[in-house]
């Protein structure tokens, strides 16, 4: 495979940052004016705002709010070069990585790549399932839920009509809670305006989750009250509630009952992305890749891996960090503070987790909040959350455009993005 075009060769030393998500664009970006050539590689041209993946797919604010071109961000850095790719190996012994659009050495890696959703091996739940790990993905589901009202509109037996309007939420995380009660909300204030000829008596919206708490990451007292929030929404919560098969228009659980529906949305989880070239010694729990306290891959020198995909194992976390935007963010700018020391000569930090604490929205006025010593519930820690999610968007155009449409959300409870926008695909000519 080739070299990747129009990278000069640097008279600095390269660093390649794999993924522009929380962790790859907070490690370019505290390398600006590094004295460091970097070079970002990334599927996509955008940083994807992932906590807000939700409203997207329930019609409370577009795609491009939450979404920002990674190009204009580097603009003024010279020594930063872009590439749409995907990362295909890793070949530590030449320090060169394979990626879709050719070769490219380096002298310092890190994978910041992200995880992918779990299904626990099974693939029936894997064809019939939802994901949200992307904005492309919460597109979907907002397609798949508009489309299945209007087709719900031609169903004359109640229960076909059910069908189409039941959702289905596996995984009682910060992701399926929030999708629960923006759901909830839509049923109880919008979607009966849109569509009067429908029987919203018949829709529930069920979240199932394997465990005997809400919000695992939180602490049990957040989880019971969002458990509490979410059914006054009338959805249909479900502890230690486990999906065990999917086909069209069925879920089935453990216990043996089926629920049918159209519409099974999966936030039950996350796994380590497989990285090619990774010493099978290096990989841990969950496919995650083992790193020292300096997100140095054990074995390996000068590859650094980020967020969800490593896993650091000490006294203090036996299982690893948590698999959040916060450990990831922190783990980059640690990992920048280390390689600006090292042109300087300075000695490394370790990596050490300040937990500045957790939130979770349910609905207008209802979230949970865990902050260190204290925790707080309602309209206050609705506030917070939105203020700190506000607050972390990137561009003050996308702040602004979010600002407008949450103020007028919350007066009009009537959100104007119930669109269908489905990509045209061009036919390739007949040869």
């Amino acid at each position: 495979m080739t070299r990747i075009a129009h990278i000069p060769v640097p008279q600095f030393k390269r660093i390649v940052i794999v993924g522009a998500g929380f962790a790859g664009l907070k490690l370019a970006r505290s390398l600006f004016n590094s004295g460091y050539q970097v070079v970002i590689i990334d599927k996509n041209n955008y940083h994807q705002f992932q906590p807000l993946f939700y409203q997207v797919a329930t019609a409370g604010l577009e795609p491009s709010a939450i979404s920002f071109p990674l190009r204009i961000l580097f603009q003024k850095q010279k020594r930063f070069h872009f590439r749409i790719a995907e990362l295909l190996e890793v070949h530590p012994e030449s320090k060169i990585i394979t990626t879709s659009i050719g070769e490219l050495e380096y002298d310092y890696l890190a994978i910041a790549a992200g995880g992918v959703t779990n299904f626990f091996g099974n693939k029936n739940i894997e064809n019939q399932a939802f994901t949200m790990k992307s904005v492309s993905d919460a597109i979907l589901i907002r397609n798949t839920i508009l489309g299945n009202y209007e087709k719900a509109l031609n169903q004359t037996d109640p229960e076909d009509m059910a069908a189409y309007l039941n959702m289905v939420i596996v995984g009682g995380g910060p992701t399926g809670v929030e999708m629960a009660g923006a759901l909830a909300e839509m049923k109880k204030y919008i979607l009966p305006k849109d569509y009067p000829e429908l029987d919203f008596d018949l829709m529930k919206i069920h979240l199932f989750e394997a465990s005997g708490n809400l919000l695992g990451g939180m602490s049990e007292k957040s989880g019971s009250k969002a458990q509490e929030y979410l059914k006054k929404l009338d959805v249909d919560v479900r502890l230690h509630t486990q999906v065990t098969d999917a086909s069209p228009g069925k879920v089935m659980l453990k216990d043996g009952t089926v629920h049918k529906t159209h519409t099974l949305i999966w936030a039950a989880g996350v796994k380590a992305i497989t990285i090619n070239g990774i010493p099978v010694t290096s990989i841990g729990h969950g496919g995650r890749i083992l790193v020292d306290e300096y997100n140095r891959v054990q074995e390996l020198k000068d590859v650094f891996v980020l967020g969800d995909n490593c896993l650091i194992q000490n006294e203090t976390t036996p299982k690893g960090h948590p698999q959040v935007a916060q450990v990831a963010i922190q783990q980059a700018k640690n990992l920048a503070k280390n390689l600006i020391n090292e042109k300087t000569g300075q000695s490394w930090q370790k990596f050490v987790y300040k937990d500045k604490g957790s939130l979770a929205t349910i609905g207008h006025n209802l979230a949970v909040a865990d902050l260190p010593g204290m925790h707080f519930y309602g309209f206050p820690a609705w506030v917070l959350w939105s203020a700190v999610h506000l607050m972390s968007i990137i561009g003050v155009k996308n702040r602004f455009f979010i600002m407008w449409d949450w103020i007028w959300n919350y007066f009009s409870y009537n959100q104007t993005l119930r669109l269908m926008i489905r990509p045209k695909i061009k036919k390739e000519p007949a040869e």
